[in-house]
Parts: structure tokens; sequence; C-alpha cells
């Protein structure tokens, strides 16, 4: 059994449209939903705490308040 050869065939180009992986809308969409979420937090956070007034946390300020009262157990010994 011989095979005829009529010669190179060359082959005609198909325009292929490919999808798109998913892995792309997914990322775009986990992206957008963290995003969406951190400004939905931000704004309950502006909404509800950052109205109120922030402590005061200077080392003076600390200092004063771990600082030992002014009436102190050894000025009560001396008195009679």
């Amino acid at each position: 059994m011989t095979k005829t050869h009529a010669g190179p065939v060359d082959p005609v180009p198909v325009p292929v449209d490919l999808p798109r992986p998913p892995l792309r809308r997914l990322a775009r969409e986990l992206i957008f939903l963290v995003v969406a979420k951190i400004a939905f937090i931000s704004l309950i956070w502006w909404a509800v705490a950052a109205h109120y007034a922030r402590p005061d946390t200077r080392p003076a300020a600390i200092e004063h308040l771990l600082a030992p009262a002014a009436s102190s157990s050894s000025t009560q010994a001396d008195s009679p």
C-alpha cells in the first residue's frame, strides 16, 4: 500500500477565541471585596469611635496617673 503525497499543506490559521482564565476575574473580585470591607469598617469606625476624645498618652500624663496619692500613709502616721 502506497500513500500519495500531494505536498506540504499549510494549515489555515483559524482565530480561536479562548475563554479568559477565571482566576483573573476571581482575583479582581477578591481584591474588590477586601477593599470594600476595609472601607466599610473604616466608615463604621469613623461614625462610632472617631468622635471620642483620645486619652492623653504623654509620659508626663502617665506618670501623673501612676504617681502615689498626695495624702500618703506616711503623713497620716506623723499626725497625732
